[in-house]
């Protein structure tokens, strides 16, 4: 399925999206190199207590391990409010199985439920 298609099915309630959680935190911090921004900001950290900067030191340390863990927490969302606006995201999304695009089913026992 194409990113158009899919939009266009998503806001006709064709189509619905699963996306798992741990996929997508894995997915984001991949995307945006998480890892290596995480070490740059923990040495930097670590640089300021060396030369006497302790406290404003910690904070930033604390900040490289805090941060990269948030982001992964809210990957979920991200990816559903950014899906259906960025075809390059969409794909690649889908590829990596942080996404699963599923048939909607729509019958009346289920019309509240959210995935």
């Amino acid at each position: 399925m194409t990113h158009a298609e899919f939009v266009a099915a998503w806001h006709a309630g064709q189509v619905s999206i699963e996306i798992d959680r741990e996929r997508a935190g894995a997915y984001l911090a991949a995307r945006l190199l998480l890892p290596f921004v995480a070490i740059a900001v923990i040495g930097l950290g670590i640089g300021l207590v060396l030369w006497g900067w302790l406290w404003l030191g910690l904070a930033v340390g604390a900040l490289g391990i805090v941060v990269p863990r948030l982001i992964k927490r809210g990957a979920k969302g991200f990816l559903i409010a950014h899906i259906a606006g960025d075809p390059g995201l969409f794909e690649s999304a889908v590829a990596s199985g942080a996404v699963r695009i599923v048939a909607a089913d729509v019958t009346v026992s289920n019309l509240g439920r959210v995935k």
